[in-house]
């Protein structure tokens, strides 16, 4: 049998990583890397130029989708995250009742099949709708409609992840000191789980951001997102500018993710602190 020294495997160790994250985000730089290139060839370099992040300022097709896109991703993760805990909370403190195999396979119905089955079919349900009551138009409401479908699946998965963890020892002693359901819930359960809370807000959002299929199924005249409008351009070749607006996306997003993960770690730091000191005391 093959022996290998501690040094080694921790250096292959750390080029196998080092491998992964280079092909994870070496596109990523290239990309931020050619929105600054003066060339309009989006991978032949010229020189450093600012142009194309002026020319995004004009460029209204792109701006009116990407403000449609980041307000229909703001209202999905929201819708997604309320939802998604009550489907969660059903889930893990209700063991049985009636439907629940049911239930819990529509959650999770979402998650492994295709998008293209899941927009056609929304596509039809509200056409069929609009046919008999005259609304929803299809347009930005019914974009939502199919992101938050999307949205909470993913969000009663990492919120039901992080229920199962709890200690029901801590509602149970709340409830002993007179607490009602609804204060166990809102003083004791959701602070501690709010770091998934957060967590699936910031995965949904990113999700319904960068939808393509959904939003090409269910968008309107006058609803056109961001990933739309790219995808569009991208048959004909790609404007620089479509780096500068991915750019700004990255920049916008990993300042989110650092902030998010500070305020996750912090909250997770105190709540270590406050359970050391109740078990001192």
């Amino acid at each position: 049998m093959l022996r290998t020294s501690p040094a080694f495997n921790r250096g292959f160790g750390r080029a196998w990583l080092v491998l992964g994250y280079a092909f994870l985000y070496l596109p990523i730089l290239a990309l931020v890397l050619f929105s600054f290139n003066d060339s309009p060839v989006a991978n032949v370099w010229r020189g450093f130029t600012l142009k194309w992040y002026s020319a995004l300022a004009r460029d209204g097709e792109m701006l009116s989708g990407l403000w449609l896109s980041a307000k229909i991703a703001f209202f999905t993760a929201c819708g997604s995250v309320i939802l998604g805990t009550f489907a969660a909370f059903a889930l893990v403190k209700y063991k049985r009742f009636f439907g629940r195999t049911l239930f819990s396979g529509m959650v999770n119905a979402p998650l492994v099949m295709p998008e293209v089955v899941v927009g056609l079919s929304l596509l039809l349900m509200l056409v069929s709708v609009q046919r008999i009551t005259g609304f929803p138009e299809r347009g930005a409401s019914t974009i939502w409609l199919g992101h938050l479908l999307l949205g909470m699946a993913y969000a009663t998965v990492v919120v039901q992840a992080r229920l199962q963890e709890l200690n029901p020892s801590l509602e149970e002693a709340a409830m002993d000191l007179g607490a009602r359901p609804r204060q166990v819930f809102f003083l004791v359960t959701l602070p501690m789980i709010s770091q998934a809370l957060m967590s699936a807000w910031l995965l949904t959002f990113t999700l319904s951001l960068d939808d393509v299929v959904l939003s090409a199924f269910l968008s309107g005249p006058g609803s056109t997102t961001m990933p739309l409008v790219i995808f569009s351009r991208a048959r004909l070749g790609l404007n620089p500018s479509v780096n500068a607006v991915a750019t700004l996306i990255v920049l916008v997003v990993s300042i989110g993710v650092i902030a998010a993960s500070y305020l996750i770690a912090r909250g997770e730091r105190r709540r270590q602190q406050e359970m050391a000191a109740a078990a001192r005391n």
